[in-house]
């Protein structure tokens, strides 16, 4: 344990060192949009707030803003976004604990740890984030953490599910209700993350898992639009599902998990093994904006709408799926209704601004703009460092 800590306290030494010694180098990307949720959502110390409920932070914001800090060449954001992480889901140590998803104001008035179980959507992204930032910043500091945490993330929230392959569970307990089931969130696994860290981890479970993606997109979609949830057995295959936590008569649907399954499949690379396969696999959804306006907040299993009240972001995130697709009017309709959306005061979307629909937004729109993509191999790409 002692010389974990060592290293984690050598690891952000050097890091805050070589922040000072970038800032007078490469200067961060100007992205108005960066910028103005920086305003609004994260405080001084690193942490971003959600305020639609109840001023929680989640790792998976806190995996997206290391993300959007990397893409915007923010390192001294980007520093103070990992060191809250730490210090605050991780009990000091990214090493030796995976982060907690939830913190917050607790019944007894005092801020903390509210949910400890770990999201692994917001460890994959964490991970891979500080193996590219590595790479980009050229500091291998960054790239052991990420390294580090990729093989904790193997040994916990990984599976090998019969039939299927390796699989991200959604959180290292809870989502394998018996001996031959599995729960699991298709949006947590985006095809060109998996595969980048396949790239940079080839020992891990990566590239079984990538390989696995397009056959869990078609199952997890089972009239061609992306479901939240679904569970797997080899005897049944994919059925949609709702968490065992869920209120009582809650329905399968797709909706505001789902919804960055379009997002991450529009991202990927069309040469990255895999890609075409889960583009086709969403035929419901690309059937449904070439007669619509725009995406649906809500779809049943077997394709019906159920709301068609969607928020702004679910806009950004059908922009790449849309690109991919090469349907340039319908992608137009979505550009224009951004657009329309935008407060003039605030330069975020919608009134007032919601947390998720900026992610959304920042992922969407940055993409849209070539300020980030990713190679075939999964590997990012960066405005600012050229391809």
């Amino acid at each position: 344990m002692r010389m974990r800590m060592k290293f984690l306290k050598h690891v952000l030494a050097i890091a805050s060192l070589s922040a000072l010694t970038f800032a007078t180098g490469c200067r961060a990307q100007s992205w108005p949009l960066w910028q103005a949720y920086q305003s609004k959502f994260l405080n001084s110390d690193g942490r971003v707030i959600d305020f639609n409920v109840q001023a929680r932070t989640t790792s998976e914001g806190q995996s997206y803003a290391l993300f959007f800090a990397l893409v915007a060449n923010d390192r001294p954001t980007f520093d103070k976004v990992l060191t809250w992480t730490q210090n605050n889901l991780a009990q000091g140590d990214l090493t030796a604990h995976l982060p907690a998803w939830e913190w917050g104001k607790a019944k007894n008035g005092q801020w903390q740890t509210i949910d400890p179980n770990p999201a692994s959507d917001a460890d994959l992204w964490i991970s891979y984030t500080l193996i590219q930032a590595g790479r980009l910043w050229h500091d291998p500091h960054y790239t052991a953490l990420g390294t580090m945490m990729a093989k904790r993330i193997a040994k916990e929230e990984v599976a090998d599910l019969p039939g299927l392959g390796s699989m991200l569970l959604p959180g290292p307990t809870g989502f394998h209700p018996n001996a031959t089931t599995w729960l699991l969130n298709p949006s947590y696994m985006p095809l060109p993350v998996v595969e980048g860290m396949a790239h940079a981890d080839s020992s891990g479970p990566w590239a079984s898992m990538a390989a696995a993606i397009p056959d869990l997109v078609k199952g997890a979609s089972p009239a061609g639009f992306a479901m939240d949830w679904v569970s797997y057995s080899q005897a049944n295959g994919f059925q949609p599902a709702v968490l065992p936590t869920a209120p009582k008569g809650t329905l399968p649907m797709g909706s505001y998990d789902a919804i960055r399954v379009y997002l991450w499949t529009g991202m990927t690379n069309p040469a990255t093994p895999g890609a075409k396969l889960t583009l086709q696999a969403l035929y419901g959804m690309a059937a449904y904006l070439k007669s619509h306006t725009l995406p649906p907040e809500k779809v049943n299993p077997q394709g019906k709408v159920l709301s068609t009240s969607a928020p702004v972001g679910f806009s950004a995130a059908v922009e790449p799926f849309l690109t991919a697709l090469g349907d340039k009017g319908d992608l137009n309709t979505q550009q224009a209704r951004l657009d329309a959306m935008v407060n003039p005061n605030t330069k975020l979307y919608g009134e007032p601004p919601a947390y998720y629909d900026q992610n959304l937004a920042m992922f969407g729109e940055g993409w849209q703009q070539h300020r980030f993509g990713f190679a075939r191999d999964g590997d990012l790409w960066v405005k600012w460092k050229g391809r």
